[in-house]
């Protein structure tokens, strides 16, 4: 091993050779004890490099060496998707300090920034111009680049995607060439860039349609089942520009919450709940004593939001603030989230099946899962968004082309780090549900039963579309992973695995809550292309592929297979002379190093 005092790491002599064949005034920032989790802790990785560059250069410079060494690509933001879509043992990128505002147009409301900006620092720059974000989701921290990539959507009749507003996109490809793309530049790969999932390359650049900045009065009222459902063809969704729903199953009652732009100054809202201290806590303990006594969550449910919106149907809350805050809500606490789109009309029939078979009557749900035993989590989220005509839209769009889409969110908290005993079976009911309607999975979401023949019928030849582009500019499979290949990608029978695909090889529960999530890149005896062997379809020039015995051996588990068993005692027997331990660190975060 070669110890590079320029970056400060540790690494094969091999890597040193290729760094002296790059520029040497632009820098490598890279560190290797960065451990990776999820915003809701649920995963945890380790990437061999931690890398966060501050330009185009140094984005195009990882990518030339990452090419060059066979390594996987990870690009990861704030990390609040709650799956292992970006756990990596490879090379990790974070693009935080890659976060400037390059150009604002006034005329055209438009601002063209670095893809590494946070949504909420967009908004606060923006503001210096008149401008804002024309939609938001529940949370603002973020960085554009991964909103857009997981096709995040805020709750809207009026409004999408988010990616719906971007006006041209600047991407580095596995070559290390940066390319632009619009409707009108390499339309195709603009297509897939909105919804990238980041498998396509790294998206760097940004020029995002903005609308003038103002103020939104929102007004929230908690009302009957019933009476929400007779509104729903009759302006619930259309009355506002912005409408959310939250669904209380147990007590059969709905939060209704309405925001429309207004020239009103700022008045606050009353004082929240569980927007304080004590009520933040009681919630808290009170999901924690849920785990040991199931039957306590519908009383939880009618206790503490009885508490927050009020325990006589006709409450109402109202404030006025600027559009840029007033959009977000509080999400509490570490969870997992499961959420789906279909089609806006059949809401009231899968809420109505869904809340029947909470309530233990699975005839009429037609939900073939039995619900004894088992209490959920609250509330149910209701979201809408509109896309109808609009062009182009993203091979990987969540949201339907012919109608408008509904956004159930199944939301089960993890009090305390600690998974809920109901979330199997919950969710294999609701995932059911959902497919009957034809439903389209949230990208970042914790989905468990999708894969490409699922997501083949919902998406057609878009699909199709997506992997013939995400092929064409990365043939190697540079930015992908287990993720991928288990989600969009077809099975290894039909397509076997790219020389740098990665794959999963182990998760492991962590004292602490969560899993540690540990993965492999591809090899011959995993039925797909050996990382050293060159391909014929492969330019040899332009992907520097290397000779056989130039190449490094893979440190992380050599020898193992798919058809291997994992367990603790076969891990450690299988990976003669390295070993993974789980240790408390800084801040009581468990990592595991190689010893």
């Amino acid at each position: 091993m070669a110890y590079l005092p320029s970056s400060g790491v540790m690494m094969p002599p091999r890597f040193s050779i290729e760094l002296d064949r790059t520029d040497p005034d632009v820098p490598f920032r890279a560190s290797q004890s960065h451990v990776h989790h999820t915003w809701a802790r649920t995963f945890h990785s380790r990437p061999e490099l931690y890398i966060r560059p501050q330009s185009l250069q140094e984005i195009q410079k990882v990518v030339n060496l990452a090419r060059r060494m066979r390594k996987r690509l990870v690009t990861v933001g704030c990390g609040h998707s709650p799956s292992d879509l970006t756990c990596t043992s490879a090379w990790m990128i974070n693009l935080d300090d890659y976060k400037q505002v390059l150009k604002v147009d006034k005329d055209n409301k438009t601002m063209t920034v670095q893809a590494g900006i946070r949504m909420h620092n967009l908004n606060l720059q923006a503001k210096d111009h008149g401008l804002t974000m024309p939609n938001l989701g529940s949370i603002d921290v973020q960085s554009l680049a991964g909103a857009i990539s997981t096709a995040t959507h805020g709750s809207s009749y009026n409004h999408g995607l988010l990616s719906d507003r971007v006006q041209s996109l600047r991407i580095v490809l596995a070559n290390g060439q940066a390319v632009r793309c619009s409707p009108q530049q390499s339309p195709d790969l603009f297509r897939a860039a909105l919804v990238s999932l980041g498998a396509l390359g790294i998206i760097v650049e940004i020029e995002f349609q903005m609308v003038e900045a103002n103020n939104v009065e929102w007004v929230q009222t908690i009302r009957p089942m019933e009476d929400v459902l007779a509104e729903w063809e009759n302006g619930l969704w259309t009355t506002s520009e912005f409408t959310r729903v939250w669904w209380l199953p147990y007590m059969k009652r709905a939060v209704v919450w309405r925001a429309d732009k207004t020239k009103k100054k700022d008045r606050k809202a009353q004082y929240s709940w569980y927007g304080g201290s004590v009520g933040f806590h009681t919630y808290h303990i009170l999901l924690w004593i849920s785990q040991y006594v199931p039957r306590f969550l519908p009383w939880v449910e009618w206790f503490v939001f009885g508490m927050q919106y009020g325990f006589k149907d006709g409450a109402i809350v109202s404030a006025v603030g600027e559009q840029r805050t007033e959009l977000l809500m509080n999400c509490l606490y570490s969870q997992f989230v499961n959420e789906w789109s279909i089609p806006l009309e059949k809401g009231p029939e899968a809420l109505t099946r869904l809340t029947n078979w909470l309530h233990g009557d699975e005839q009429s749900s037609g939900i073939p899962f039995s619900t004894k035993g088992l209490y959920v989590h609250s509330p149910i989220e209701v979201r809408v968004a509109n896309t109808v005509g609009r062009e182009p839209r993203p091979f990987l769009d969540t949201s339907f082309p012919d109608r408008p889409a509904l956004y159930l969110n199944a939301t089960l908290y993890r009090p305390y780090g600690q998974d809920p005993p109901c979330r199997e079976r919950y969710y294999q009911a609701f995932e059911h549900l959902m497919k009957e309607y034809r439903g389209r999975p949230h990208w970042a979401k914790n989905f468990q039963s999708v894969d490409h023949a699922y997501l083949s019928t919902a998406y057609g030849s878009d699909l199709d579309e997506y992997n013939r582009i995400r092929s064409e500019v990365d043939p190697e499979g540079m930015f992908l992973g287990a993720w991928h290949r288990r989600t969009i990608l077809p099975p290894k029978s039909e397509m076997p695995l790219l020389p740098l695909e990665e794959k999963e090889i182990l998760r492991r529960d962590r004292r602490s809550g969560g899993q540690d999530w540990i993965g492999e890149q591809a090899r011959w005896f995993d039925g797909g292309v050996d990382v050293f062997e060159k391909a014929d379809s492969e330019s040899g020039e332009s992907f520097d592929l290397m000779a056989g015995a130039e190449a490094e051996n893979s440190v992380l588990l050599e020898g193992l297979s798919d058809e291997l068993v994992v367990t603790e005692e076969s891990y450690q027997t299988m990976v003669e002379g390295r070993r993974y331990a789980t240790e408390e660190g800084f801040m009581g975060t468990n990592v595991f190093d190689k010893m």
